[in-house]
Parts: structure tokens; C-alpha cells; sequence
């Protein structure tokens, strides 16, 4: 894998179907120092279709076993292709289909934390009425319903649980998104003085109902279902009618968050009438309920509030909603969601004739909204209207032709389209289709099994009008196929990436939630400062994207010369206006993130892949080129010290040592250069500034040359193979790997230690949950939406300046000895909500609990402020193993161990890791591995 092709390929996320601007992207005059392209024409290089059709004839091509395409047939292009498809296979998200057929009904949350979720859920409101409820309790997902104030740009949302939080009942701000209408609702009304009120919902979860069928004005009554495992807020509605109770079903889980501690702390008792009568048994029925409030003598104002409180947020959920149809299904009241949101916060983003088009959506019939859904979350690009049929559409060809006149889909019957397409559609046949109409063809036409080269046969005769009546052959047999529109992709694309500002989540993310596999932390948004000033910044980053992605493919199909224009045209617009501009948004250190969103962070990234392809190819003075413009540009960057260090590192290659020498001298000069970057300089200045090139030696060199204890281990080898991971039997005589039989040896001989091979994940779970409070807190600009796992600004330097004051008291109490009882509470408090670093499920409480009483307050407080201070440059390349031993009940020792096997060597950043644990006060040693000798 080349360097920086994994970020590059999180980048790009999904990779879009049609890319609007790749021709002129291509085909546009290159004003650049560099001349990579040898064999280019003008400037301009050779169509895809021409190029693919050349290399069709000219090499032998084998079919990729995991994408289907098809890729040379020497065995480095291969391996590189498979690298590459298995890398993002790793990261593939859920298949969209299998999702929605799920009906968002199976999987509840891990059971191994139900007990610990059940306490942070149910004793939400019985920490004290302020103390619990004051702060607000407001950005989660699931149940996230936007508070937009236009004047403020202070926006908030809401999640599925209150634990530990406060709501913040802000007058300013406004109880309703002013694209919502809904039922006319008494907002201003209090609990107190009251004897009650009224709001319109639903009844939902109708398949667990006992009365299958209800009618208009039928009563029903409301009780607490606190022991409900999927939401301990589960509210039932029963049949007030029956003299048994019938169970009508529940109330949706949003308004549940906020009436259920109303009923229970605040003897709220509700009841009410059914005003419309479901046409299918298990729809969702239309109620309005009524409180009324029992007396008590007890209450004070602090309980007065936060009732108030409790009773506007579940009015401002009816009314939201309310916006939507009661028959719409929850994946399509996503996509509208998403589409609204987008078209509420980002309008200046979008021409008018694009905001027209977003809107049209929601005029669009229910079957013709969910199937547009449907085919936009399915891979395609083409698909057989004889294929397509989905329960919840009742009417797929009325729905069809209704997005085909509004501009949504676009049909195989529109000949351009067909033309441009005829591959993809052909793709869409069966072997036995396809082995039909080959039958019709030429003798030398391949009959084969293999169906990609069917397909690849059978194009060559249509590019060479053998056989120009192909595409009606294909049609006669698929029969009417269609697709989702350019411009309805490009638009739904662009409003997928503002929403979530990142290429790795999509509509899926809502999925997750609704199904309850992922939990979001509670965050305020608070907006002050738009990502994209205009249009245009916008524009120039989405053209920067579609450079990345046709990067990213022609690496795949191994097009060197689309390759190397790629990078000169990434390295040409990477100006010294544009990085200028960069660099005076990233010298605040309140904004630094902001620069991840221009077109020149995405330029940046392409040239480094560039970098390292040709690396690999041995073009060391184009390689040093480019890197030389990178730090010439991006002056403030974290990614400096890796840029200096290859710098260096080439330069020797090109037999320049005294050039090299300087160039990292230099470097270690640079405040960005941090690290294994920094160490790998200060190692290099040492070896090659000997004499007589350097006669003085540098202050580092006691520091960096200090001496790492080591412990020697020797097993029995399983293996022996050069390249392999090594592999070794067990004190048990199981097969483990070299980290395992280290932690058997500390366990033994080695002192009766405890620990786990975790590598970062154990440190930075710690600090995940140490830290909590404070990622989460109130900083504006750095949430954005509700489906973050962290704040924007976590690796960058604003993260700790900004909330300095914050961190220190924190890392006081840590120093003090409090961690334990920090960890604690923050497990119990937010254990399965996702946040970045924290692995819920690879280390237990106990285990946790043990690492930090025997790591001690004032080396772990240490730790925490390193990763506070730069996250993005110590967040990796920690030590494989963390043992502990207790001394007694209270009192411990810890050591990190350094595994390594008998080929291996440190690396740099784990270099650099072991001495800053060392200058922290932690004990530290390298664990070597080694086979043992053979008795003869």
C-alpha cells in the first residue's frame, strides 16, 4: 500500500458514480514546473475509452476476484490491485438492501452492557432536579431533531438519553425549526399552575399491539414500560376502552425521552382519543393526549423548571414530527431530513435552479421518494425495472415515470445515454444472456463461463461495428433499465458531504442508529463561522475530490500516465495564493481544522500519494520536487516532519548527503516537526553529521541515544519465514503470536504480572474516558452535526489551547489521584456511546481500573496532556503490552513493554513513545523474541 492511499481513500469515501468535472479537470492546460508525462500530447492525454481499449488488446488481463474488473495479468499489478480492493474492503459499510429489509426492528445494543446502559438510563432523573437536568441534554442521533435560530447560527439536537446531563431551556432559543409545520401547540405554557394540556403524536410499534383493529375516538391511557430492553423510556399505550388493557402499542421512543420522567418524578398521568384510523394494522395511528397533573406539596421551583423544561422539548418533537406524513417510512424521513437540513444551513452553498430541484423532493409521491432512495443507496449505476420491486412501493413503473419527468432518473430508452452506458448495462445480463446473443455473433467471439470476458468480447465487436445492433439485443433481453441522474447524484452527494463534512458516512449512519448498533455522544452545536464562505470555495473542493478519486482509479487500473497528471495537476493548483489563504485561517489556532475543507488540504494529499508512487518507481529528483513544494506551501502543518524526513531521505538517495545533513538539521528546527518525525531527524543528523562533516556534537545526543532496557524470550518457532509474522508455541503448547508469549512469560518467570496487548487502544480508551467532559464540551464551530464522534479540532493544536483551562483542572484531579473515580463514573455514564479511541467492547472496567490505580496520578496525568496537546501525532505507535502488578489493595506498579520478534526493529514513533514515557516517569523495556537455539 502506498503511503497516504488509505487516507486519501477516507477522503474520497464512497466513490461517486459520475465525476461533472473530470473533462475539464483532464483536458485543461497544466502551468506547472514539472514535467512528469513523458509521452502526453499537448498537454492533454488520452480518453479513458481509447486507453482501456488499447490496453484491452494490447495485454493479457485477469478479473479481479473481489471487484469484478478487470486489471494486467503480470503478477505486481495484481498484488498491488488486491492490496488495494482489501484495504477498502475493510472499510465497505453495511449493504444499504440488507438494512433496510431489516425494518429497523432486530438487533437491540450489546447485551454485554445492557446492565450498565439500564443504570445510566433509568436513574437519569434521580441524581437531584438540577443537577441532572439543568445542563443541557441536547445533540445526540437517533431521536436528533434540529433547533435552528437563524440570527445566532446556535443550533441543537437531541438524544435518546439524558444521563448525567442538564437541558438548557434558553429562551432565545427558538422550539422548532421554521421549515417544520406542525400542530399549533401552546409553547409558552408551564407545568405549574397547570392541571393540563394537551399535544398530537403517534402510536408506533404496532406489531407488538394485542388490538389489531382501532378506531376514531377510541380512549386510550399511557404507562411506564421502564424494563423494556431496547428503551428503558418505553412508554405503552393501552385501550382505555376494554375492560382487559389491550396494548395499543408505544409512543415513539423521541417523545418517550422527555414524558416518561414527567410520569415518574413528576406524577404526570396521561390520557387521550384516537383522531384517525390506520387504513393497514400495523401503520402508525394518529393520537392526541392529554396530562393532567397530581397536586403535591413537595415541589419547588428548581422542580418547576425543570418540568417546564421536560414538557417544551416533547411539544417541539410533536411538532417536528408532525412535518412528516404519518405513512412515511423511517429511511425515507431521513433522506428528507438530511435534504432539509442541508437546504435550512447551507443555502448559500446551492444556485437557485439546485434548491428548486432539493425541493421538489418532497413533492414527489411517496412511492417515487422511497424508490429514488432506494436506488441511490443501491451500487448500480443501471438497474432492470423488471428487477426492481420493494414491498413499501406499491406502484414501481408509476413511480418511474414520475422521477423521469422531474429529472431524477434516467432511462436506457434516451439513445446518448445508452450509448455511454452499453458496458454497464451489459453488466446487468446473465451468463446465459450473455451467451446468447454471443451465439449470434462471429465464430471468434468468446462463449466462455467467465462473464467479464463475455462482456469484454462482445464490446470489442460493437467498438469495431461487427455488431452494431448489440445495444437493441441487450435491451430486448434486460428490458427497460434506468438510473439515478447525474444531477440528482452530484446534488445528493454534495448534501451528503455537508451534512456529514466527511467521504466515510452516509445514509447508512442514520440506519445504525434507528437500529440501535450506534450511539452518539451528547454535544451542543454551536455555529459561528460557515466551513465554506461561498459557492466557489466549495466548487473548487469538490473538483479537488473528483481529482482524488480519479487518482485513487487509475492507481487501481495501474494508468501511469493519468497517474502522473493527476499529480502535476494537484502540485500546479496548489498556488502560493491559495496556500496563503490556507495558512491565514490555520495560524488561529480556534480554526485550524478548517483547513482540512479546502481544495489545497486535497491537492496536498494527492501530491503526497504522488510522492510515494514515484518513490516506488525510483524517480527520486521529480519525488524531491514535489516535496519541496509541499513545505513551501503549507508552512504550518503537522504533516511537515514527515514531508522534511523523506525530504532527507531522498536527497541521500540522489548521493546528496551534505544536502540531506542539512535538510534535517533544518528541520529539527520546525515546531511541526514532532514525534517519530523529530526522532528519526535527530538519529539521522546523528549519523551522517560525523566528522568531518560535523565536528560538534548536538545537545540531543545524549537524549536520544539513552539506553531502552531489554528483556530476551525464546520460544519454540512455528515458522521461520522472512516476511511472515512470526508464530511461536504457547507455555500451553497453543500457537500464539510473539506479544502473547511475552505476556505468558511477564504472567511467570517473568514477575506475576497482569496486562493485555493492546498497543494504543487501552491508552487511548483512558483518555477517551478521562477526558469525556471535556471533548464534549461547549466550543463553537467544532460540532457540526449529530453524527460526530469527536470534535473537529481533536488533532489539531486548538484543541488544547482553546480549552486550557478546562484540561488543566482535569489533569489536576487526575494528578491528585481521582482517575479511578473519573473512569468510573464516565464508564457508567456513556458505556457503547461511540467516541474516538474509546473501545468499548476490547477492555473491561476491571481491567481499566487496574491499569490506572497502578499507573499512578502523576505519570497518567502526564500521558493525558501529551495526547491533549497533540492527539494527531502521539494517537499512534504506543507499546504493544501493558502489565501491572497490585502490591496491595490500593497501592501497584505498571511497566509498557515494547514487543518484538526476532526480525523486527523499532520504529521510529515507537522510538520516540518509549523515550517520552521514559521523561513521563513510566517504566519502560523492549521484549525481544528469538527462536531458541536447536540442541544437537
Amino acid at each position: 500500500m502506498l503511503t497516504g492511499r488509505d487516507s486519501l481513500n477516507r477522503l474520497i469515501g464512497k466513490r461517486r458514480r459520475y465525476l461533472p468535472n473530470r473533462e475539464s479537470l483532464l483536458s485543461a492546460p497544466i502551468q506547472s514546473s514539472l514535467n512528469l508525462c513523458n509521452d502526453t500530447k499537448n498537454g492533454k492525454i488520452i480518453p479513458d475509452d481509447e486507453t482501456e481499449k488499447g490496453n484491452f488488446k494490447a495485454a493479457r488481463l485477469v478479473t479481479c476476484p473481489i471487484c469484478g474488473s478487470d486489471v494486467p495479468g503480470d503478477n505486481h499489478m495484481i498484488n498491488s490491485h488486491l492490496d488495494a480492493c482489501l484495504a477498502r474492503g475493510t472499510k465497505r459499510k453495511l449493504t444499504q438492501r440488507t438494512l433496510l429489509q431489516l425494518n429497523f426492528s432486530a438487533q437491540t445494543k450489546d447485551q454485554n452492557h445492557s446492565n450498565e446502559t439500564k443504570l445510566s438510563t433509568t436513574n437519569v432523573f434521580s441524581e437531584g432536579p438540577v443537577e441532572s437536568l439543568e445542563q443541557n441534554s441536547i445533540c445526540g442521533l437517533a431521536n436528533y431533531v434540529a433547533v435552528e435560530d437563524y440570527n445566532s447560527n446556535h443550533w441543537r439536537s437531541t438524544e435518546n438519553t439524558t444521563s448525567h446531563q442538564r437541558i438548557n431551556c434558553d429562551e432565545k432559543t427558538p422550539l422548532s425549526s421554521p421549515h417544520i409545520n406542525g400542530p399549533e401547540h401552546d409553547v409558552n405554557v408551564t407545568v405549574d399552575g397547570m392541571s393540563e394540556a394537551t399535544l398530537q403524536t403517534f402510536i408506533v410499534g404496532r406489531r407488538y399491539s394485542d388490538e389489531t383493529e382501532i378506531k376514531i375516538g377510541a380512549h386510550i391511557s399511557l404507562s411506564r414500560d421502564p424494563n423494556n430492553v431496547k428503551d428503558p423510556n418505553a412508554i405503552k399505550v393501552f385501550s382505555a376502552d376494554s375492560g382487559c388493557c389491550k396494548v395499543l402499542g408505544y409512543l415513539p421512543k423521541e417523545l418517550s425521552e422527555y414524558l416518561s420522567p414527567l410520569m415518574e418524578k413528576y406524577s404526570l398521568s396521561f390520557e387521550g382519543f384516537v383522531i384517525s384510523a390506520p387504513k393497514h394494522s400495523f401503520d402508525v395511528v394518529q393520537i392526541k393526549i392529554t396530562y393532567h397533573k397530581i397536586e403535591s406539596d413537595n415541589e419547588n421551583d428548581d422542580d418547576i423548571e425543570v418540568s417546564t423544561c421536560l414538557w417544551k422539548r416533547a411539544l417541539h418533537v410533536a411538532r417536528s414530527a408532525k412535518g412528516y406524513p404519518s405513512s412515511m417510512i423511517k429511511y425515507q424521513c431521513n433522506f428528507n431530513l438530511l435534504i432539509q437540513e442541508v437546504r435550512g444551513n447551507s443555502r448559500h452553498l446551492f444556485k437557485a435552479d439546485e434548491i428548486d430541484f432539493l425541493e421538489s423532493f418532497s413533492m414527489l409521491s411517496e412511492d417515487s421518494q422511497r424508490l429514488f432512495v432506494r436506488l441511490y443507496m443501491r451500487k448500480g449505476p443501471w438497474f432492470r425495472l423488471s428487477n426492481i420491486s420493494y414491498p413499501e412501493v406499491s406502484n414501481s413503473r408509476e413511480a418511474v415515470r414520475e422521477l423521469t419527468d422531474n429529472g431524477y432518473i434516467c432511462s436506457s430508452e434516451d439513445t446518448n445515454e445508452l450509448h455511454d452506458a452499453i458496458k454497464d448495462i451489459c453488466n446487468l445480463l446473465t451468463v446465459s444472456e450473455l451467451r446468447e446473443i454471443s451465439c449470434v455473433l462471429p465464430k471468434n467471439c468468446h462463449r466462455g463461463s467467465r462473464k467479464q470476458k463475455v462482456i469484454a468480447s462482445l464490446l470489442c465487436f460493437y467498438e469495431d461495428s461487427i455488431c452494431p445492433f448489440l445495444p437493441k439485443m441487450i435491451l430486448d433481453r434486460t428490458g427497460l433499465c434506468i438510473r439515478v441522474s447525474s444531477k440528482a447524484e452530484h446534488l445528493i452527494w454534495r448534501a451528503e458531504r455537508l451534512f456529514f463534512l466527511n467521504g466515510e458516512q452516509d445514509l447508512s449512519a442514520f440506519l445504525l442508529v434507528d437500529l440501535g448498533i450506534v450511539k452518539y455522544p451528547t454535544y451542543n452545536c454551536i455555529i459561528a463561522e460557515q466551513i465554506f464562505s461561498g459557492l466557489c470555495d466549495l466548487l473548487a473542493y469538490e473538483e479537488a475530490i473528483e481529482l482524488a478519486q480519479i487518482m485513487d482509479q487509475s492507481l487501481d487500473e495501474n494508468n501511469i500516465e493519468l497517474v502522473l497528471r493527476c499529480i502535476m495537476i494537484a502540485e500546479s493548483r496548489m498556488s502560493s495564493s491559495s496556500c496563503k489563504a490556507v495558512q491565514s485561517i490555520t495560524s488561529e489556532l480556534a480554526n485550524t481544522f478548517h483547513s482540512c475543507f479546502s481544495e489545497s488540504w486535497v491537492y496536498s494529499k494527492v501530491v503526497l500519494l504522488g510522492i510515494s508512487f514515484l518513490e516506488r518507481e525510483q524517480r527520486f529528483n521529480d519525488a524531491i520536487n514535489l516535496l519541496r513544494r509541499l513545505l513551501s506551501c503549507f508552512t504550518c502543518d503537522s504533516r511537515r516532519g514527515y514531508w522534511t524526513l523523506r525530504l532527507s531521505i531522498d536527497l541521500e538517495h540522489m548521493g546528496c548527503p551534505n544536502e540531506s545533513l542539512s535538510v534535517a538539521e533544518g528541520g529539527l528546527l520546525d515546531s511541526w516537526v514532532r514525534a517519530g518525525s523529530r526522532v528519526a531527524l535527530q538519529r539521522r543528523v546523528l549519523r551522517l553529521g560525523k566528522p568531518p562533516r560535523r565536528w560538534k556534537i548536538p545537545s540531543f545526543s545524549e537524549s536520544i541515544k539513552r539506553k531502552i532496557t531489554e528483556i530476551h524470550v525464546q520460544g519454540r518457532p512455528l515458522n521461520c519465514e522472512i516476511g511472515m509474522k512470526s508464530w511461536f508455541y504457547g507455555e500451553d503448547g497453543e500457537k500464539c503470536g510473539v506479544e502473547q508469549l511475552a505476556l505468558q512469560y511477564y504472567a511467570g518467570e517473568g514477575g506475576g504480572w497482569h496486562g493485555v496487548h493492546t498497543e494504543s487502544g487501552i491508552w487511548l480508551t483512558i483518555f477517551g474516558l478521562l477526558m469525556w467532559d471535556i471533548l464534549f464540551s461547549d466550543v463553537p464551530d467544532v460540532f457540526r452535526g449529530r453524527f460526530q464522534n469527536a470534535p473537529l479540532d481533536l488533532a489539531t493544536d486548538s484543541f488544547y489551547i482553546v480549552r486550557k483551562n478546562l484540561i488543566e483542572s482535569q489533569l489536576q484531579k487526575i494528578y491528585d489521584g481521582m482517575a479511578e473515580e473519573i473512569l468510573i463514573t464516565s464508564w457508567e455514564s456513556h458505556v457503547g456511546t461511540v467516541c474516538r479511541g474509546v473501545n468499548w467492547d476490547r477492555h473491561s472496567l476491571s481491567e481499566l481500573r487496574a491499569a490506572v490505580t497502578c499507573i499512578g496520578g502523576p505519570c497518567l496525568a502526564h500521558l493525558c496532556r501529551h495526547l491533549a496537546q497533540d492527539y494527531g501525532s502521539w494517537s499512534s505507535g504506543m507499546p504493544d503490552l501493558l502489565i501491572w502488578r497490585f502490591h496491595d489493595e490500593y497501592r501497584g506498579e505498571a511497566k509498557l513493554v515494547e514487543v518484538k520478534g526476532p526480525r523486527d526493529r523499532l520504529s521510529e514513533q515507537q522510538r520516540a513513545w518509549l523515550l517520552l514515557l521514559m521523561d513521563c516517569g513510566f517504566k519502560v523495556e523492549v521484549c525481544k523474541v528469538s527462536a531458541q537455539p536447536v540442541s544437537t
